[in-house]
């Protein structure tokens, strides 16, 4: 309980000091979304109409920076974000609510397929390894991560959507799926899903395989798991007992994390095929000096982590016997 509680009270201040760097640092972006505004158009706005935007958007008596600080922390607590600049009138919440299920649907269970996939690939090389299957594994998966990857979704956007026409080009949907949740809706939705999912996996799968992979050859060379060879129990009853238990938990912590900035999505991924997920409208707002829904995004991509990693914690605590004997 005493771990527990610490980890509350970490949470909780750290907490705050995202959101104080959440209202500090898009406030030290050169401009505002009035002179954006006024770039956009080029001169096709009067100047004089400058007023009346500022008056509009609620940028005409900001007050100090103190009193902005203080009420921005009032509206936080009763989760007040504001209305969008760059998509204005729409308030940031309804913003946030369209944009997270299309995040939560490609960047989420793209993260977790990864995540199992390369984790199982990781623990067959660490186990096996000195086959030539195991062994063949490491340096594709390195390729695989060390790939930048913008340029390997650019590629296969270019030969699968432009070339062969397999997959549409952008989007979340069809400009006209049907009704929700029917057949044709659901079909839209995975082709359009499809080609980012694929570029997500190909290019993560690595990271968690290398990662697993050093965990078990590092797991391998322990006593114990020389003393259970020696009490006669199988190879199947180490590998899952002792080697994938122990082997688990460093990974497991990065995948906490990783889940985490799920809420954020994949600037990237989004950005490349212009899928409408809170990493698309994260970019827009970051252009446009949208300060509103830019600080709400970054705030819940904040309360996503520390909240993931507080999780991974827990869970922690039941695998690891040594957390809950207060020896780690």
């Amino acid at each position: 309980m005493p771990y527990l509680l610490r980890k509350v009270v970490l949470l909780v201040f750290t907490l705050w000091v995202a959101a104080t760097l959440n209202f500090v640092l898009p406030r030290l972006v050169p401009g505002d979304p009035v002179s954006v505004m006024l770039a956009k158009y080029q001169g096709r706005l009067d100047p004089s109409a400058v007023d009346a935007l500022k008056i509009a958007y609620g940028l005409d008596n900001l007050g100090s920076p103190v009193s902005q600080y203080f009420s921005y922390l009032g509206r936080l607590l009763h989760a007040d974000f504001g209305r969008s600049i760059s998509l204005f009138p729409t308030p940031v919440l309804d913003v946030i609510g369209q944009a997270l299920p299309y995040t939560f649907g490609l960047v989420g269970v793209t993260t977790i397929l990864s995540f199992i996939i390369g984790t199982a690939l990781g623990l067959f090389s660490g186990w096996r390894r000195g086959q030539a299957g195991a062994d063949a594994l490491t340096p594709v998966s390195l390729f695989l991560s060390s790939m930048p990857y913008f340029w390997f979704a650019l590629l296969c956007l270019y030969i699968f959507a432009f070339q062969l026409k397999w997959f549409p080009l952008s989007g979340a949907l069809d400009p006209f799926p049907g009704a929700a949740f029917t057949a044709g809706w659901w079909s839209s939705l995975l082709r359009h899903a499809a080609l980012p999912s694929f570029t997500i996996l190909v290019t993560s799968v690595g990271g968690w395989l290398i990662t697993m992979r050093n965990n078990v050859v590092s797991v391998a060379s322990e006593d114990y798991l020389a003393f259970a060879r020696a009490k006669g129990l199988t190879e199947r009853r180490i590998l899952s007992r002792y080697v994938l238990r122990n082997a688990l938990l460093p990974s497991f912590t990065s995948f906490g994390m990783a889940l985490g900035f799920v809420v954020g999505g994949s600037i990237l991924t989004e950005i490349v095929f212009s899928y409408p997920g809170l990493g698309f409208y994260l970019y827009q707002a970051v252009v446009g000096l949208d300060y509103p829904l830019m600080q709400a995004i970054f705030f819940f991509i904040a309360l996503a982590v520390l909240l993931a990693n507080f999780a991974v914690d827990l869970i922690n605590v039941l695998l690891d016997p040594r957390i809950r004997e207060g020896r780690a």
